[in-house]
């Protein structure tokens, strides 16, 4: 008798985790502390389920994740957009922490979406500095900002406050260049990465935290991961028109700068984009293009370890 394929989906809040199975139907709850962690870990193992489905949660679900990837356990993490279309178009629009546990079991079941590599612990320490680093960022625009129209009792208040976030960030920038330097593959990918005209410093560090796929995977599955793939939006006679959306945001945000810099000092870019508005296609979706463009380039450069050079500014 063919052996049955289990599938698990596990929601991860504060201070507890569910579980689900399918196609058991079981359910249950533990406390996401040290020991409800590496319990639930054994019992994983001892299911061995095809795989175990979480959400991202902002970094809440990273413990546990790890814990399992550690143990062999194969896990997958989902945008939580996915997770909740698909419990829609189940009919599934109550939720809660255990419905939520079940309708991801239920989507591993169905979908059974492809496992990809996690970040280590040292990829991970670098993307929380750089999020902190973009938190810094927004703060001291907010307060420049604020200077300009702050009267004369609050303004030395709001000078010390940019003074301070300024000191911050240099010492985040510090942080961040001597984590790439530490790592020998960090520092020959990210060499690597800026040979790129219009790849800076944050460009390349952010594709390291958070684009960890890049160079494993084909131009038409990294656009689709990042979310600057075209999607076509027809029905019948109609045609609509193509747009982008879903992805990795904060890659996608880097990818914006890094086009818009490179559309204008990158000869390859900004031929391509040149070309694209002698065609009439409008600015943004010009730059859009070059976004994906530019993340094509910089995957076949991190497959192969090539620099940068124009012919690797291929159609």
């Amino acid at each position: 008798m063919e052996q049955e394929l289990i599938y698990v989906g596990i929601d991860v809040a504060k201070d507890r985790v569910d579980v689900a199975v399918r196609p058991s139907g079981k359910v249950w709850s533990v406390s996401y502390d040290e020991v409800g962690v590496d319990g639930l870990v054994a019992d994983l193992n001892s299911l061995a389920p095809e795989v175990v489905i979480a959400e991202s949660t902002g970094g809440l679900e990273l413990a546990l994740v790890a814990a399992l990837a550690a143990a062999s356990v194969p896990v997958a993490v989902i945008n939580p957009r996915q997770a909740r279309d698909f419990a829609k178009s189940t009919g599934q629009l109550a939720k809660t922490d255990r419905l939520d546990a079940q309708v991801l079991a239920h989507f591993g079941e169905a979908v059974r979406p492809p496992m990809r590599a996690l970040p280590d612990a040292d990829t991970h320490a670098l993307g929380s500095v750089l999020a902190r680093r973009r938190q810094v960022m927004d703060i001291l625009v907010a307060e420049k900002n604020r200077l300009g129209r702050a009267t004369a009792e609050v303004r030395p208040r709001i000078q010390a406050h940019i003074t301070w976030l300024e000191d911050e960030l240099g010492d985040l920038d510090t942080d961040l260049r001597d984590r790439v330097r530490k790592s020998a593959m960090w520092r020959e990918k990210d060499d690597l990465l800026q040979s790129v005209p219009g790849v800076g410093q944050q460009v390349s560090l952010t594709m390291l935290a958070y684009l960890p796929e890049l160079g494993t995977l084909n131009r038409k599955q990294i656009a689709a991961l990042v979310g600057v793939a075209p999607f076509n939006r027809d029905s019948g006679p109609r045609r609509g028109r193509r747009s982008v959306w879903g992805g990795r945001a904060r890659v996608r945000s880097a990818l914006y700068m890094g086009a818009l810099v490179a559309s204008r000092r990158n000869p390859a870019l900004r031929e391509f984009y040149q070309r694209l508005l002698d065609a009439g296609k409008p600015k943004k979706v010009a730059l859009t293009a070059c976004m994906r463009k530019l993340l094509i380039i910089l995957n076949s450069m991190m497959r192969t370890g090539e620099r940068w050079n124009s012919d690797s500014a291929v159609s």
